[in-house]
């Protein structure tokens, strides 16, 4: 069992992410951005480190957890970045959304610095972060998959090897186009029950358990109802899936209708001052549109 880990971003998924790292008896070794994000899991026993390069010297498996395909390269590929402290054979796993193509640069990258890398993007949100239950779709190779399974069995409840490097993105872009237009369905059918005179509470329980159940029905409808719109995921992290998978289909001429619609009424959220809103927020622009008043 590895006993060394790295953790770079401790945000609202990378924090209890480490914190079940640590949980599971590895070594976790952290760094972010600012410091202070990371107070508590030091005081859980996790270990700061000024960089990430000083970091991956300290680790033979490099966990990052960050914003977009940017963040991931500077994660990797700066002065200060992991490549300039990698020890040969060290495994860095990113479970960060970005491009499949900064996936295969950075593994490219790793590689040639010794290591090897993994893109293995999450599903589940804060809630399965903090239990422990997301589901990992990952691209490699499968020896590095399997080497890797302690740590993602310490994370999730399901690990899906999808293929080559790129192939984690790829197929992490496809559900970020079913839980987009899954959460507009739950925003359009609580929006229409109300204007219909039905008791939205009612018309969930009735139907979660026939064939429109859902894990945004189950999950943010409620959220929808009382009004709570704390981030189990961000929108404006949302925007930059949708944005990364409307690039990739336009590139391959895929046409994606659907997507495109949720990612214009989640602009509507945004230019509403709501983009750090949780993506359950979409139904307050579903009922402005409707003329509701919340």
């Amino acid at each position: 069992m590895p006993t060394t880990v790295g953790a770079i971003g401790i945000g609202i998924m990378g924090e209890p992410m480490a914190r079940n790292l640590l949980r599971a008896e590895f070594t976790v070794f952290v760094h972010s951005r600012t410091r202070a994000t990371t107070d508590r899991l030091c005081g859980e026993g996790a270990q700061w480190r000024d960089s990430a390069a000083v970091l991956a010297r300290s680790c033979e498996f490099i966990i990052s957890m960050v914003n977009d395909s940017p963040d991931v390269e500077a994660v990797y590929l700066a002065e200060n970045g992991v490549c300039a402290g990698l020890s040969r054979g060290a495994l860095c796993i990113d479970m960060s959304t970005v491009s499949p193509d900064t996936a295969r640069k950075v593994a490219r990258a790793v590689e040639a610095c010794g290591g090897r890398f993994l893109d293995a993007p999450v599903s589940g949100g804060k809630t399965g972060a903090e239990a422990g239950k997301l589901s990992i779709m990952v691209g490699g190779d499968a020896a590095d998959v399997a080497r890797a399974k302690p740590i993602f069995d310490a994370l999730g409840k399901a690990t899906v090897h999808c293929g080559p490097v790129g192939n984690g993105q790829l197929t992490k872009l496809c559900n970020q186009i079913l839980c987009g237009l899954n959460l507009l369905a739950v925003s359009e059918a609580i929006v229409f029950a109300k204007q219909v005179g039905l008791d939205p509470k009612v018309m969930l329980e009735a139907v979660r358990g026939g064939a429109a159940a859902s894990w945004a029905l189950d999950n943010l409808g409620t959220r929808m109802l009382t009004g709570d719109f704390a981030p189990m995921f961000m929108i404006d992290l949302q925007q930059k899936d949708l944005r990364i998978t409307l690039e990739a289909a336009l590139a391959r001429r895929v046409p994606l209708p659907g997507t495109a619609l949720v990612s214009q009424l989640l602009a509507a959220n945004q230019a509403a001052g709501e983009g750090r809103e949780g993506t359950q927020a979409l139904i307050k622009t579903i009922e402005r549109l409707a003329a509701m008043n919340r």
